[in-house]
């Protein structure tokens, strides 16, 4: 009996750690993984379609093949009868998907509650709210239904205070969340904390939200793969999307292997959007780099010096806040900004900042051997919420992207608006993140890094300022 016909590959091209959303003209083609803790211990990743070989008509494509670009491919299989073509420039889910900190929180962009009153008010910002709740028993139905090993550690998500004078706001965001949403968060005094649940030594205290998982970022992202390929959905890496012309309300999209005709087209490409790919999406993000590590496994000394008794997503209150978390095998993981640009990725001095972030929380990790070191970038809209749009009626061209780093979660609802809309159902969402483009500097976007270091140094001394 002979082997069964396998998909194709291309020959997979070196991971570029100096990739620069802001500088290069695409992603690449075919790029293998970043060296991520999620892509080290995921183990292989489950089969996929095989780059695009030849000219094909379809009805939808998905551009992107990360949690949001998977999440709408399932969505229109399993709500609307519809089989997507998913296309990725490199291998699946190779931009944020597997480069975050693995944690789902009960957010969708970088405002907090009380910004969203002051945006649009209280009634619209209830009813984003309950949005937020739903997208979040969403991501808890789907990892839970029996199609994923993510490694998920429940318990809620721990806001902590990262010195005495941030408290009052926090408990003030605490009390907004219980009185006007109905929502049970509390605040932890800084005893109670350590003693219960993690031994911080910057902590003056917390805001615990219920709602806050901890997964494993590639096995997530794998899981998704194969729900949306056992549905019936079309996944194709090593497919850059290189031209997209518009003839007769029928998309032609050209890849290195062939054109890929479609009535409709989702844009799914979060921080890694290319500036050519669509003028829909030209200026609409700003690409941030954020960097992690993970630590080789802790010792029981260790553990017992840190308090590490909870699974659940940390975060800290800097305006460069730093999110980290026990992962299942022992190792402890962290996050922050980084580099401001993709050609200074690879400072150590951007190492240095992270690991003196992690000494300062946990002495006893002082000068620990790590494991995993990476970085990727995140897809921050100018207006810090994101959008799930379609931008002119009267062309089938949708796009979701723009969560600020909250993505893990809400990309999930995202994925599955954007396939209501797709399938012509979305005339009901009437909130803003439905109803508004992402908003957009125009040709300033490229200058406002000049900004962006200034600000980040005003950052950096007000976050660690007494």
């Amino acid at each position: 009996m002979s082997d069964p016909i396998r998909p194709k590959h291309w020959p997979k091209a070196s991971y570029d750690p100096h990739y620069d959303p802001l500088v290069d003209a695409g992603p690449g083609h075919n790029r293998d993984y970043a060296p991520t803790y999620w892509i080290g211990t995921a183990g292989p990743p489950p089969e996929d379609d095989g780059p695009v070989s030849g000219d094909m008509d379809v009805d939808v494509v998905v551009v992107g093949s990360g949690y949001t670009g998977l999440s709408c491919a399932i969505h229109l299989a399993k709500e609307h009868g519809i089989k997507a073509t998913v296309l990725e420039a490199n291998t699946v889910a190779w931009g944020c998907s597997t480069r975050n900190g693995g944690q789902a929180q009960i957010s969708s962009g970088r405002l907090k509650r009380s910004q969203w009153i002051q945006r649009w008010g209280v009634e619209v910002a209830k009813k984003l709210h309950a949005e937020i709740l739903e997208a979040f028993e969403l991501f808890r139905d789907l990892i839970g239904s029996g199609e994923f090993d993510c490694e998920p550690q429940d318990g809620g998500h721990f806001y902590i205070a990262h010195k005495p004078g941030v408290l009052p706001k926090l408990e003030a965001e605490s009390k907004l969340l219980n009185n006007v949403f109905g929502y049970g968060s509390r605040m932890l005094g800084r005893e109670e904390l350590h003693e219960r649940h993690v031994r911080d030594q910057e902590a003056a205290g917390a805001m615990h939200e219920p709602d806050g998982i901890s997964i494993h970022a590639g096995k997530l992202a794998f899981g998704y793969l194969r729900l949306a390929r056992k549905l019936g959905a079309k996944v194709h890496p090593a497919s850059p999307v290189m031209g997209w012309k518009i003839k007769g309300g029928v998309h032609h999209l050209t890849t290195p292997g062939g054109t890929v005709r479609a009535r409709a087209v989702a844009l799914a490409t979060a921080g890694y959007t290319p500036p050519g790919l669509s003028h829909r999406t030209r200026n609409r993000l700003m690409p941030i780099l954020s960097n992690s590590i993970v630590t080789r496994p802790l010792t029981e000394e260790e553990k017992v010096a840190c308090g590490a008794q909870t699974g659940s997503p940390l975060t800290d209150t800097r305006t460069l806040r730093q999110y980290y978390r026990f992962l299942p095998d022992g190792r402890m993981q962290i996050g922050s900004r980084s580099a401001i640009t993709g050609a200074d990725a690879e400072n150590p001095k951007h190492l240095a900042l992270l690991q003196k972030g992690l000494t300062r929380k946990f002495p006893a990790l002082e000068g620990i051997d790590l494991d995993y070191s990476w970085w990727g970038w995140v897809d921050v809209s100018h207006d810090m919420m994101p959008r799930i749009f379609q931008p002119d009626p009267a062309q089938a061209i949708f796009y979701a992207m723009g969560y600020g780093g909250n993505g893990v979660m809400y990309s999930a609802q995202a994925g599955r608006r954007m396939a209501q809309m797709l399938a012509g159902k979305g005339a009901g969402l009437d909130l803003p993140i439905f109803t508004s483009p992402l908003p957009s500097h125009g040709i300033l976007t490229p200058f406002r890094r000049l900004g962006q270091r200034l600000m980040y140094g005003w950052y950096q001394y007000a976050d660690e300022s007494r």
